[in-house]
């Protein structure tokens, strides 16, 4: 198949992005976006990751770009609240790469807990990552003394995603794409797939490629080429979502560069600041609670957050779930929601979107798309799906909490197909978590999956496991003291680096908003 005219169905954040994407690399590609006049996008506010930089690098976009006509902040962090234990429980995922301090790599820390028992569990974020002394204090530095802190590479964004697509429409695409506001009436098909597609306006469209942006509806992929489903609920509980925004209280206080999910009694519910708003929402499962009963919880939560929800619009979301088991079949490419989606823990929404373009895009190094083409691009689409929906999935399993049958559920979750019948992912995987704690006895910079396994008390080490590996009845903790003691002074000089920085809204303000 050699690809010269193609036609992207659905708007929004995933259908510009992907629009985007064409216009920068291959601008000597026809490129058509059909938008319904009629489906309006959720626009609860986007918490990316720092791969979304890498995305922005490959089509040219800079930070001062986007951000004042996004309402978009830094992120620094993602934190996980009352997911370990009911209350009082506090999980950091940092940016960037964690920082080890001698041979003992990022086990040190384990040692550090069995001879400081109440050495608290997000310690293990503060010891290895700089970036900490930041998200603590709610500072930005921009400078190059920060361990191996390096902004433009450590730090994401939360912007609001509507107004994000309508920037790279009027700012990127336009005049470069043709873009069209209809409906799809019908689609025909043939041997190939989709032989062209007729508008509700009278105009029949023909392409090369056709690119599946329509949401958890899938036109194309799912209703016109029928491909097959995967569900994702034997690992992934939740299927709902409310959202809203709320007004900022404390402006100074709670414009935070971190994305907190709280876990509440059915689910968990995000915290999203932005510039004017904060965009927040609950995720949970029907199959635990109704919509009200769920929209109740939700509402006493913003409230015992001292919220003004008086005014707010809240929207029920219902969420597909799992991926389809190709995503690209004859000349039907999916992109974003109508190929698959985890969840928003983990602030994965937008991560699919550009790393499969990244797939997409690599394709096009040929002039000619083949079926090794389309098998190499499925298969990479679903192994990078596979290892992050582990990774969220693992959020629940190593939870202790069972106060509700929600949370009893998650602990009584049976995981024998991830463990066994799954082939091993890359760093987030279960099978490199088992391995690792019981037969390595050692994590070996597991980047996110440490930071969770370490605020899920989930340590490779124990008083027992070293008496029994190294055959002594009492282990002498006496060589790793100093090496300990030298943790806690880098944390001591990462604070003292960014002390007289100024905060997250004191930057934003000057900086980036001018005011």
């Amino acid at each position: 198949m050699r690809v010269n005219n193609i036609v992207i169905v659905g708007g929004g954040t995933a259908g510009f992005m992907t629009a985007t994407t064409f216009v920068r690399l291959f601008p000597d590609k026809k490129i058509t976006l059909i938008e319904s006049p009629n489906i309006k996008t959720v626009g609860v506010g986007e918490s990316t990751i720092t791969q979304f930089r890498q995305w922005l690098s490959l089509v040219r976009i800079k930070d001062e770009d986007f951000m004042k006509e996004c309402n978009a902040i830094y992120k620094f962090s993602l934190r996980f609240t009352n997911f370990h234990k009911k209350k009082n429980s506090k999980i950091d995922y940092p940016f960037g790469n964690p920082l080890s301090i001698d041979e003992n790599g990022f086990n040190l820390w384990y040692f550090k807990k069995i001879i400081y028992p109440k050495t608290g569990l997000n310690d293990y974020a503060d010891s290895y990552y700089p970036i900490m002394s930041m998200v603590n204090n709610n500072k930005i530095y921009t400078g190059k003394e920060l361990g191996n802190y390096n902004f433009k590479r450590d730090t994401a964004f939360h912007f609001d995603a509507t107004k994000f697509g309508i920037w790279l429409r009027d700012n990127v695409c336009k005049g470069k794409i043709n873009h069209i506001k209809s409906e799809v009436k019908e689609i025909k098909t043939n041997k190939n797939g989709i032989e062209y597609l007729e508008l509700e306006n009278g105009k029949l469209i023909t392409g090369d490629l056709f690119i599946d942006c329509t949401g958890f509806k899938s036109l194309l992929l799912e209703g016109a080429l029928n491909e097959d489903f995967i569900p994702y609920n034997d690992i992934i509980p939740n299927n709902k979502a409310w959202a809203t925004h709320v007004n900022y209280t404390d402006k100074k206080k709670q414009l935070e560069p971190t994305t907190n999910a709280t876990a509440l009694k059915n689910g968990w519910v995000w915290n999203i600041p932005l510039w004017s708003k904060i965009g927040t929402g609950y995720v949970y499962s029907d199959k635990y609670t109704t919509d009200e009963k769920a929209l109740i919880e939700f509402k006493k939560h913003l409230k015992k957050n001292k919220h003004d929800i008086s005014n707010c619009k809240f929207t029920n979301i219902p969420m597909k779930i799992g991926i389809h088991k190709r995503l690209f079949v004859k000349n039907v490419v999916a992109i974003g929601l109508s190929a698959g989606f985890i969840e928003p823990l983990e602030s994965n929404g937008l991560y699919t979107v550009h790393e499969f373009l990244h797939y997409l895009t690599r394709l096009f190094e040929n002039e000619v798309i083949t079926q090794w083409s389309r098998d190499n691009f499925n298969y990479s689409c679903r192994n990078t799906f596979n290892n992050f929906a582990e990774f969220v999935s693992m959020h629940y399993a190593l939870s202790e909490r069972d106060d509700t049958e929600y949370w009893r559920a998650n602990n009584d979750r049976v995981y024998d197909k991830t463990l066994y019948d799954l082939q091993p992912t890359q760093h987030r995987g279960f099978r490199e978590t088992i391995i690792n704690k019981m037969y390595n006895n050692r994590y070996d910079s597991l980047h996110g999956i440490s930071c969770i396994l370490s605020g899920m008390n989930n340590s490779p080490l124990s008083d027992n496991t070293l008496r029994y590996g190294n055959f002594v009845e009492e282990f002498d903790y006496t060589p790793y003291m100093v090496s300990i003691k030298a943790l806690d002074d880098r944390k001591k000089y990462w604070n003292d680096v960014v002390k007289d920085s100024p905060t997250l809204y004191e930057y934003l303000k000057k900086e980036v908003y001018n005011v």
